[in-house]
C-alpha cells in the first residue's frame, strides 16, 4: 500500500503538471500522453484493482491504452474471467494484446480442460502447445484428426514437443492414427539432429518388443564412445546398425579419429544398407577434413557419389586449395551442385584457382562478372581487374498516401511509442506482429521510419529480409553515432569503418543485443573482457549491465577491437577472425595454414560461422567506407598475409572509386546473416 500511495502521488503531481489541455478541454499532445503512461501502467501493475482508470483520462487515444487494461488483467496469480477477457477482446480486436491475452486465457482453459470454452475462444496460431489443445478439443467434440495436416505436423518435430501435445499423442498412438512407422520416423529425425533426449522420449512410443532398440539407438547419439565400444558383440540386426550408423556420425563430429577407429573394427561386422553405410563415411569424410587429417583429401576422393552432400563437396574443394593442388581444387568445383556452383564464393574460387593454373584467358570473365556485385567475393574480384567497385545504391522512396497508411497503422504506431519510451523487447514483438498484417511494399517504408527514428536494427533486419531493399544502403548500414564511432576508433588507432562493420556485423545496431554466449551490447561484449579493458584503461565500468549504454559500449569495443589488431600485426581479417573465434584457434589455423594467402585461408577457415564472419565484415568494412568517405581503401589492401605489418589508412592512403555502371538490378548487395546473435535478436539480416 505505501507503494500505491507513493505512485498516486507521484502521478498525482504529474496531473497537476500537465497543461490544462491534459484536464479533457482538448486532446493532449503525443509528448504529454508519452510522458502520463508509465505511472499509470504502474498502478495498473501494482496499484490497487482499477486505481488506474482513473488516472488515465487523457489516454484513451493513446497508442499503448490497449495496455493499461491488459497489463491490469494479466496480474496477480488470480484466473481470467470470461466476460473480462470477452469485453476485451471486443474492445481491442486484432491488437497483439488482444493476441496474447485470448492464448493466456486458451491455456487457463486447458488446464481446467474446459474443452467446450477453448473451442469457443480458439483462433488459429503458431503456438505448438495452443494447436496440440485445439486438436485435443476437437477429440473431446466427438472429432478424429487425421495423421496428414492435422497430426503429422505436431509429431514430425526432431526436438521436443510441449507437453500439452503429449495427451494428444497418446491418444493418436492408440488410436491408431499414428502408426509404428510414424513413431521410428520421428525417433530417427532426432537421431540424425542430434537429439537423443527427444529420441528416447519418442522411443517409449514403441511396441514394448522394440522399445530397446530406439532406446539403443538414443543412447549412441548421446554417448557415442562408451555405448559404441561394445557395439561388436550386437546382433547384426537393422535397428542395430542404425543405432551404431547414427551414432558414428555424431561421434566423428565430436572426435572423428576415434569415430574412424571404431568403424575400422566394425565395418565388416555388420552387413550395412547403403543408406547406414553412406551416413558413416559421409560423416567420416566431412570431420576427417574439418581438422585437415593427412587422410581427408583421400576420403573424400573415396567417398561414393551417392553418399556425398554439398557439406562433402564444400569440403573438397577447401581440404584440395589447402594443399595447394589446384588441378584437384578445380576438379571439386566441377563436383559442386548447381545452386552451389553459382555462388559468389565458388564462382570468385573457379577464377582464382584458374589463374593458379595458368588459365588467366578463362579466368577474367568469371572476375569481371562477379565484380559488378557488391559483396566480398565482388570486391576481391574487382580488385584483380583493378577495377571499381560496383555499388548501386537505392533510395526509400514512397508516395504521401503510402507515408499516411504507415503513419496510421496502429500496430507499427504502438511499436514506435515502446521503441520511444525504451521499452525495446516489448517494442520489437510489435513490430514483428504489425510487419505480418502489412504489405511487402510498405514494410520497406516502415523499415525506413525506423531508420529516420533512429531504430536502426529494425531497418537493418527488415530491409536485409529481402531482395528487392538490399540496394538500400543508407538504411542497412547506418552511419549510427557517427561522431562517436570517429573519435572512438581514431582514438584507439583503428579504421573507423571496420569498427562500423564490427558493430554492424555483431549486432545490427540493437543496443540491448545479449547472445547465448553471454555477450552484450552493440559490440557483443564478454564482462570479462569489458572489465578488462576498462581497467587498461581506466574507463568507468559497473559490471554487464553497463554494456547496454551504447557510448561506453563504443568505447570498450574499439578499444578491444585495436588490442585484437595488435595481436596479429594490425590485421583486421585476423583480428576479427579472433573476435569471433578467440585467440586460441586461430593460432591453430595460422600454425597449420598460415603461408596461404588470405582469400584462400578465409575460406579454409574450420568454423563456418567464423568463415562467414570475416567475409561480412571486411565486406562491411568497405561498404562504411564508401559511406565515409565516398573512395575506397581496396579490400585487398586489407588483406594482408599472415605476420605482415598492417597499418590503419590515412589521409593520404591510395583509394579507388565505387560506381554505379549497370541498371537497376544488375548488381546485387552484399549478402548478411543477423547477428550471430544477440540475444538470439528477432527477425534475420
Amino acid at each position: 500500500m505505501r507503494r500505491f500511495r507513493f505512485l498516486t502521488r507521484l502521478l498525482g503531481v504529474f496531473v497537476v503538471g500537465l497543461p490544462a489541455a491534459t484536464a479533457g478541454a482538448a486532446k493532449p499532445d503525443l509528448a504529454a500522453q508519452r510522458a502520463q503512461f508509465p505511472a499509470v501502467l504502474a498502478l495498473a501493475e501494482r496499484g490497487p484493482a482499477d486505481s488506474w482508470k482513473r488516472l488515465a483520462a487523457g489516454l484513451e487515444d493513446y497508442p499503448l491504452f490497449p495496455y493499461l487494461e491488459y497489463t491490469a488483467l494479466r496480474r496477480g496469480k488470480s484466473p481470467l474471467q470470461r466476460e473480462a477477457v470477452d469485453a476485451y477482446l471486443a474492445r481491442f480486436p486484432d491488437t497483439l494484446p488482444a493476441r496474447d491475452l485470448r492464448n493466456a486465457y486458451l491455456r487457463q482453459l486447458v488446464t481446467d480442460r474446459d474443452w467446450a470454452g477453448f473451442r469457443g475462444h480458439w483462433q488459429d496460431t503458431p503456438d505448438r502447445d495452443l494447436r496440440c489443445a485445439w486438436q485435443r478439443a476437437r477429440i473431446d467434440a466427438g472429432e478424429k484428426p487425421v495423421y496428414a495436416g492435422e497430426i503429422e505436423p505436431l509429431w514430425m518435430q526432431p526436438r521436443a514437443t510441449p507437453g500439452t501435445c503429449d495427451p494428444l499423442f497418446e491418444w493418436a498412438r492408440g488410436a491408431g492414427v499414428i502408426d509404428d512407422a510414424a513413431v521410428w520416423q520421428r525417433l530417427l529425425a532426432a537421431a540424425e539432429a542430434g537429439n537423443p533426449e527427444t529420441a528416447a522420449a519418442i522411443a517409449a512410443y514403441l511396441p514394448p518388443a522394440q522399445r530397446s532398440e530406439g532406446q539403443r539407438i538414443a543412447a549412441a547419439v548421446r554417448d557415442p564412445a562408451s555405448v559404441l565400444a561394445k557395439a561388436g558383440s550386437w546382433p547384426d540386426q537393422p535397428r542395430n546398425r542404425d543405432a551404431i550408423a547414427y551414432g558414428l556420425a555424431r561421434h566423428a563430429r565430436r572426435n572423428s579419429a576415434a569415430a574412424e577407429t571404431l568403424w575400422a573394427g566394425l565395418a565388416d561386422r555388420f552387413r550395412w544398407d547403403a543408406e547406414q553405410k553412406n551416413r558413416v563415411l559421409n560423416a567420416l569424410a566431412v570431420f576427417r577434413s574439418t581438422s585437415y587429417s593427412p587422410d581427408a583429401l583421400a576420403r573424400l576422393k573415396a567417398l561414393p557419389v551417392e553418399a556425398g552432400d554439398d557439406a562433402s563437396r564444400e569440403w573438397h574443394v577447401r581440404v584440395a586449395l589447402a594443399g595447394g593442388d589446384w588441378s584437384e581444387t578445380l576438379a571439386a568445383l566441377d563436383r559442386l551442385s548447381d545452386t552451389q556452383q553459382a555462388d559468389a564464393r565458388w564462382r570468385y574460387l573457379r577464377a582464382r584457382t584458374l589463374v593458379k593454373l595458368g588459365r588467366e584467358r578463362e579466368a577474367r570473365p568469371l572476375f569481371a562478372a562477379l565484380a559488378a556485385e557488391a559483396n566480398f567475393h565482388g570486391f576481391l574480384a574487382a580488385d584483380w581487374l583493378g577495377a571499381p567497385y560496383a555499388i548501386c545504391p537505392l533510395s526509400a522512396e514512397a508516395t504521401p498516401a503510402q507515408q499516411q497508411t504507415i503513419a496510421a497503422q496502429p500496430d507499427l504506431a504502438r511499436a514506435f511509442e515502446f521503441h520511444a519510451l525504451g521499452k525495446l523487447t516489448e517494442a520489437r514483438r510489435e513490430w514483428d506482429y504489425a510487419l505480418t498484417r502489412i504489405e511487402p511494399a510498405e514494410r520497406a517504408i516502415a523499415a525506413d521510419r525506423a531508420y529516420r527514428e533512429g531504430w536502426y536494427d529494425r531497418a537493418v533486419f527488415a530491409l536485409s529480409a529481402s531482395p528487392e531493399t538490399l540496394r538500400l544502403y543508407e538504411q542497412r548500414f547506418p552511419l549510427a553515432q557517427e561522431s562517436r564511432v570517429l573519435r572512438e576508433a581514431r582514438g584507439a588507432g583503428i579504421e573507423p569503418a571496420w569498427a562500423y562493420a564490427i558493430i554492424r556485423a555483431e549486432s545490427a545496431w540493437m543496443p540491448d543485443a545479449r547472445s547465448h554466449a553471454d555477450a552484450y551490447g552493440l559490440m557483443q561484449l564478454l564482462p570479462g573482457v569489458a572489465k578488462q579493458v576498462a581497467q587498461t584503461h581506466k574507463l568507468p565500468y559497473g559490471g554487464a549491465g553497463d554494456l547496454f549504454d551504447p557510448g561506453l559500449n563504443i568505447q570498450l569495443g574499439t578499444r578491444f577491437l585495436a588490442q585484437m589488431a595488435r595481436q596479429y600485426s594490425g590485421s583486421p581479417w585476423l583480428a576479427s577472425a579472433a573476435y569471433n573465434a578467440g585467440g586460441a584457434p586461430v593460432g591453430r589455423w595460422i600454425d597449420a595454414r598460415g603461408t596461404l594467402e588470405p582469400d584462400f585461408f578465409i575460406e579454409t577457415i574450420p568454423y563456418k560461422e567464423t568463415r562467414e564472419y570475416v567475409a561480412r565484415v571486411m565486406a562491411f568494412a568497405v561498404i562504411y567506407d564508401w559511406r565515409l568517405n565516398g573512395r575506397v581503401i581496396p579490400l585487398s589492401a586489407r588483406l594482408p598475409r599472415v605476420g605482415e605489418a598492417y597499418r590503419a589508412p590515412s589521409d593520404d592512403s591510395t583509394r579507388k572509386a565505387v560506381v554505379c555502371p549497370a541498371p537497376a538490378g544488375a548488381a546485387t548487395a552484399t549478402p548478411s546473416t543477423a547477428p550471430a546473435d544477440a540475444p538470439a535478436p528477432t527477425g534475420g539480416d
